[in-house]
Parts: C-alpha cells; structure tokens; sequence
C-alpha cells in the first residue's frame, strides 16, 4: 500500500531523516472530495469549471490523510512545499503537499508507483471500438491465474489511469489498462507512465475524427501504444483491420495478431449467434482448436473473445483457464439486455456510440428473435465523418430495423437515409429530445420487441433506458 514516505519520494522529496517520516499507509487516491475515505489522500485538480482547491476543507472533514495542492488555500493545515524545498525532515498529517502542478504530480506519482512494483506485468488496451469490453474480457481471462487489477470504468485517461495503478499492492501479478485519447501524445503519455509489456489494439475508426482530422492520424495515436513497448514485450494486433495490421511495422515488440482471417496467430470461425445467450465459435491457435461459448452479445463480439483469449496465451495461461474466464460473466459488459415495458427487451446500449458500434448494434438485434426497434442518438466527435458516419448507420438500419426513432440533430442523418433507402415513413420518427422519443415509444413498443437504444453519452439516453424500465404505461 502506498505511503506518507512512498508519496514523498514519489513526487521528487528527498527525505533526510526517515526517522521522522513513518510508513503511513494511504488508503485510497481521489480526485472528488465526495469520495474521500479517512486515511486517504484528495489531489485537488483544477478544473475548467470546478477547482479541486475549494474542496480541500471538505476533505480534510471527511478524513484526508493528505491533499496534494499547487496553489495555497487558507486552512490551518501543515504544508509542505516540494516546490521551495525538497530536502524533507519531517510531515506531521493531516497536511497539505504543495507542488508546481496537480495533474503533473499525480502523474509523477503514479510512474513511480509502478517502477516500484517492476515485478507487475501492465497490459494496455486501446484502439477506436471495444476498448472497455476488452479490457473487462482480459480480466475475467487473466484473473482464472493471476491476482488482477484492472481500470474501473472508463479510468482511460491522464487522470484515471494514474489513479489505478496508484492501488497497485504487493499481491497484484497483473494489470489491465484501459488507454483513451482525444489527440495526438495522450497514449504515449499514458504508457511511459504505465510502461506496459503488452499492448492490445482494437481497431482504428472515425471516433475523435473531429480533433485529429483524417483516419491516418487517428492510427498515428493508437499506434503510440505498440511503439512504446519493450523488444521483450507483446504487440496483439487486429489482422482483419488494416490500420492496425501495418502497426506491426512499428513496434519494436513480438508481434501476435488476431482476426477472423486464419493467416491471422490466432483466429475464429464457426460463428454462431445465441441471440440473449451470447455466442459460441470455435478458435485457432497453430494446430489446436477449441469450441467456446461466450455470454457476450453479437457477431462483433467474437473480436473481444479473441483479443482476451490472445492476451491470456501470451500470458501463459492453459486453454481451460482461457475458456473459463471467457465464459465468466461477471464483467460488466455495457450492452446490457433487460425487461422493458409492455413486455419488450431492452438492449441498453447508451455508454457511448461511433458508426462502427452502432451498426454492430444492429446486427445484433437482427440475430434476435422480435420485433427490432432501433432507438439512435447523435454520434459525436466525427467530424468530416459525421454525414457519411451517420448515413451508413442510417442504411443499415432500414436493413434491419421494423421501426427508427432518432434522437437528436446529427441522428436526423440517420432517419433521412433510412428513408432514402426506402424505409416506410410510417416506421421512421425524427425527434430531437429523449422526452420525444418516449412519448413516441409509449404507442409503437408491443410484447415481444428488442429495443435497442444508442447514441453517444452526451444525449444522456439513459433516461429513455430508465422510462422504458417502469412496470408499464397505463393503457388508454
């Protein structure tokens, strides 16, 4: 467990009299004063909105071990200053650390956290599509082994990542970690922070298009993962992806691909789609082939099966431990399959959307067995991509879908193509809040449909999933 001493070193003190400074333990690293937890410490990030230095009271009450602070706050707190002063005799606690910069400190500490704990092997994760259900895939895999930890939620940034490996303890073997980016730098960042030995790339597509401006660069920012591994390390890479296929040229680490392509290390076929009760496939690994079933959603899922059976080869695991963490369902997988209203299933899609996700969406509830109803939302972050993005979802769609509600300004995009394509105009609903599309919802869903419904998290469509979710509407 990170201590007082370890925080100190850490963040560049150099203690002169030890004695003075004992092994404290930090319970726990926070960046929202809410959740401090006594004997934890509080970094007080500055926000654009919100400063993290006008809750260090707040934390302090709820019992702060430490805040790390880089600007003074008028409290009657001990502070120490590893911006004047490095050479550190003493730290009496509760107290403040002052550095030069917050984020910069947390970082500086989380690195050297790691380098503490050499004997842990990181993997990362990153890419376009499927990055959370990835890494929660590994970690049902390595976890059969290994004691595993793993990035919480969507902890993929300059922020959360330091903030998982700061739970790093001596009994952790494993480390999985989710790697997110808005622009160029941020992955490579992340892993000289980490300094992962295997790095696992999903796919390249048009998310964030709009911040990086053409597909090529977005590739350019994934492939800072694999260019950053050591000559002993693992790239795994998506042969049926050509992006991410070519990073094999810059990776000075072994490469191992995976794909449905059986020139591809590893790969699947005999694919089968058990609509609600996931999948079963068959995989291949040199002269061995072995049957699987998953309980992962859809067709598109048989990459996250391939990318956590890879990562669990490369680890040394046996094929019964693959398959049993395979066949754990105690991940949390974000397209979620619950009882709706009036007797309907709803496929709860709502984390987060790109073309490529949405159209696999809607290939799954094509496997289905009722009546599909596409519930979509604006797709954001595209860019030069948003027309085209949202027109190939829009013509899947009308491929698959016996009723379209869109939601939101780009997702009119979607019903417009739909219609063009010659979907019924009597099946398509344009509407521009969630309220509308509930209401709309409220006279179309019957017994027995799938709904599916999507869109990126900034249309909060959740709130549809919570008003689909009540016992029933009242029948006029």
């Amino acid at each position: 467990m990170l201590t007082l001493r370890d925080v100190i070193t850490g963040l560049g003190g150099k203690i002169t009299n030890s004695a003075q400074i004992g092994a404290v333990p930090i319970t726990d690293t926070v960046i929202d004063s809410r959740r401090v937890t006594p004997g934890s410490m509080f970094v007080a990030l500055p926000g654009e909105q919100v400063d993290g230095h006008d809750y260090v009271a707040q934390a302090f009450e709820n019992g702060a071990l430490l805040v790390l602070i880089d600007h003074d706050v008028d409290l009657a707190r001990p502070i120490l200053d590893l911006t004047a002063e490095r050479a550190v005799e003493g730290c009496e606690t509760p107290a403040c650390i002052k550095v030069a910069n917050c984020l910069q400190g947390l970082q500086q500490l989380a690195a050297y956290w790691r380098r503490r704990h050499d004997a842990v092997r990181v993997i990362g994760v990153t890419g376009s599509v499927g990055k959370t259900t990835t890494k929660e895939q590994i970690w049902t895999v390595l976890r059969r082994r290994y004691r595993t930890l793993r990035s919480e939620g969507n902890y993929n940034n300059e922020i959360g990542l330091p903030l998982t490996l700061l739970k790093l303890n001596a009994t952790h073997e494993r480390v999985v970690l989710e790697m997110g980016m808005y622009t160029l730098g941020e992955i490579a960042l992340l892993a000289e922070i980490a300094q992962p030995q295997v790095g696992v790339v999903t796919n390249v597509g048009p998310t964030h298009m709009e911040r990086l401006g053409s597909i090529e660069r977005i590739a350019q920012a994934k492939s800072e993962l694999v260019v950053a591994l050591p000559a002993d390390g693992v790239a795994i890479l998506n042969f049926d992806d050509p992006y991410v296929r070519d990073m094999a040229n810059l990776t000075p680490a072994r490469v191992f691909s995976y794909g449905l392509d059986p020139a591809a290390d590893l790969w699947a076929d005999s694919i089968e789609s058990s609509g609600l009760e996931g999948i079963r496939l068959q995989l291949h690994y040199g002269d061995e082939a072995i049957h699987v079933r998953v309980p992962l959603l859809g067709r598109h899922s048989v990459h996250t099966v391939l990318r956590a059976a890879a990562v669990g080869l490369v680890e040394g695991e046996s094929w019964d431990e693959i398959a049993a963490g395979l066949q754990d369902s105690s991940s949390h997988i974000r397209l979620v399959a619950t009882p709706g209203v009036n007797g309907c299933t709803i496929l709860d899609d709502t984390y987060n959307a790109s073309p490529a996700s949405s159209i696999a969406a809607l290939n799954l509830i094509e496997d289905l067995e009722g009546r599909p109803i596409a519930v979509l939302g604006d797709m954001l972050e595209l860019g030069t991509y948003t027309d085209l993005g949202h027109r190939k979802v829009g013509l899947r769609a009308r491929d698959v879908a016996a009723k379209l509600i869109t939601v939101g300004t780009f997702a009119r995009i979607i019903a417009e193509e739909a219609l063009s394509a010659g979907m019924s105009a009597e099946d398509v609903v344009a509407v521009d809040s969630n309220a509308e599309a509930i209401q709309a919802l409220e006279s179309i869903i019957k017994a027995g449909d799938i709904v599916l419904v999507k869109g990126s998290r900034g249309q909060g469509m959740e709130e549809i999933v919570v008003a689909l979710g009540r016992p029933a509407w009242p029948t006029h």
